[in-house]
């Protein structure tokens, strides 16, 4: 079952606008932590991750030609939220089907922002660029998530724009069930979406790059993975003297994609991660406790993502585990600890979970998220999660988004990725003055690597207190009036993109 058969269609406009002004006045927890002696504690690591869906406009914008300031407003209600819970990554739909959410040469404005593909929305501006800017505003990270494969919904009636891939390649694409479909087979194919891809990565800040679970089509009532129509290409494959099966030979084109994609990214940004999504299960009955029958992605997609991920040919991985932790056949944590157990090169294991409810499923919706974030803790190997979708949270569907409050009381970075090289930065310059109804700090880089966040830490009392700060701000004024305790003892720690760390800035508080 995938994202779209799961997800219900689109969010209203006022409903999406309503519920993100109700809950962004709902207060947090106040994140603390224990004194240490003349040190900060060590900072929160853990990626906190949340899917944004664009395709038949499941999450942004919430209907087809709204008004770019709409738009606008929709976009930053989620990233508030989100940095609001203290979430810490987005990952945004920029190419649900050979389309962009951002301004591209190579490929058609997407018809989900303006009703009509290959139009810009009017007054102009660049949504990607746009939500880089705002995320990064607000200590977020933004993953450009592309779907490599899908070319368009065959039940969509509008009409494609002549620079869509069916119309001015349409050699590449195949018809297949409901979808039209680019042959991952065909180098040609696999190269267009690899340009794609680039163009993004070299001409946006972005911090990652996502692949879902859409490889080779999901089979349907009327369309079987057998029947995928390349027959041309495997006779060819042949006659060249391929000795691959067929199964095997179309893993291998999936296998060879994610491979060129994941070195391409690196020769380009080498600090921009890759990560992907699969299918939550590799093939049935892997773990033993996983029923032995359902659906097998390796034979139906296609997709060897065992071997992508011991490969270390992703930073991060995010398998889909839909199910409920008490679920039998098909648990949370087994499925987990089974991913685990294949991660011999340590990349990132961040599951994919639920945030807004599982089809047949009556428990507390909430606890069950809650829950499952707390078995991600406990699994070794495992340092984060990635919630789908944005829409429940907004709506704060079953209490899911209190319950988020909760468990993400207080901020965390996300882990760092050491294998992706860079210098950390040096020790940050921090001085304190008195300054309006407060003290202000100052705060520069001293050398080594660039800085891309600041790690602020104040103890007041007996406790630590953390935020995360754009590594663009250079001040920040602290509030010490009435009800406001000043702090005693100043911490500031400067993070690369990558997550490595300065030593600390520490200053006591000796204001006159």
């Amino acid at each position: 079952m995938t994202k779209r058969t799961r997800a219900a269609i689109g969010l209203t406009l006022l409903f999406l606008a309503g519920c993100s002004r109700s809950l962004v006045n709902t207060p947090l927890p106040e994140p603390t932590r224990p004194v240490l002696p003349d040190q900060p504690p060590a900072a929160e690591r853990e990626f906190r991750g949340l899917w944004v869906a664009t395709a038949n406009n499941i999450d942004w914008p919430s209907r087809r030609g709204l008004d770019p300031r709409r738009q606008q407003a929709e976009l930053i209600a989620i990233l508030d939220r989100a940095a609001q819970l203290h979430l810490n990554a987005i990952i945004l739909q920029v190419r649900p089907s050979c389309d962009a959410l951002y301004d591209s040469k190579i490929e058609p404005w997407s018809e989900y922002l303006t009703g009509t593909m290959g139009l810009a929305p009017s007054p102009y501006y660049d949504p990607l660029a746009f939500a880089v800017a705002e995320a990064h505003k607000r200590g977020l990270e933004l993953h450009a998530w592309f779907n490599p494969f899908r070319v368009r919904f065959r039940e969509l009636k509008t009409a494609a724009a002549p620079n869509h891939v069916s119309r001015a390649h349409p050699e590449l694409v195949r018809a297949v069930g409901s979808y039209l479909w680019l042959d991952p087979g065909d180098p040609r194919a696999r190269g267009h979406s690899l340009s794609v891809i680039l163009d993004v990565v070299r001409r946006y800040d972005i911090d990652g790059v996502h692949l879902d679970d859409y490889f080779y089509p999901y089979p349907e009532k009327d369309y079987k993975a057998a029947d995928f129509p390349d027959n041309a290409l495997w006779q060819r494959y042949q006659r060249q003297g391929g000795k691959l099966s067929r199964g095997d030979w179309r893993r291998e084109n999936i296998n060879t994609f994610i491979r060129v994609v994941y070195a391409s990214i690196k020769k380009e940004k080498p600090w921009v991660k890759f990560g992907v999504s699969p299918f939550g299960i590799w093939r049935p009955g892997r773990p033993a406790q996983t029923t032995t029958t359902g659906f097998d992605a390796y034979e139906l997609l296609f997709a060897d993502s065992r071997t992508w991920l011991a490969s270390g040919w992703v930073d991060y991985f995010s398998p889909q585990l839909y199910w409920p932790s008490e679920k039998e056949g098909l648990a949370f944590a087994p499925l987990l600890n089974w991913w685990s157990a294949q991660n011999s090169l340590h990349r990132h294991l961040w599951p994919g979970m639920e945030a807004g409810g599982w089809p047949g499923f009556n428990g507390n919706q909430a606890a069950e998220t809650a829950k499952e974030i707390d078995l991600t803790r406990r699994q070794p190997g495992a340092s984060g999660d990635l919630l789908w979708h944005a829409g429940p949270i907004l709506r704060n569907t079953g209490g899911v988004a209190d319950a988020l409050a909760r468990a993400y009381s207080v901020p965390a970075l996300v882990p760092a990725s050491p294998w992706l090289g860079g210098l950390p930065p040096d020790k940050p310059s921090l001085t304190i003055r008195k300054g309006g109804d407060g003290m202000i700090l100052d705060f520069k880089s001293s050398g080594g690597g660039p800085v891309w966040q600041w790690l602020l830490q104040e103890e007041t009392g007996d406790y630590w207190t953390t935020q995360i700060l754009s590594g663009a701000q250079t001040s920040r004024l602290l509030r010490t009036g009435p009800g406001a305790a000043a702090p005693r003892t100043i911490a500031l720690t400067a993070v690369s993109r990558v997550g490595k760390l300065s030593p600390p800035a520490v200053s006591k508080v000796e204001l006159r």
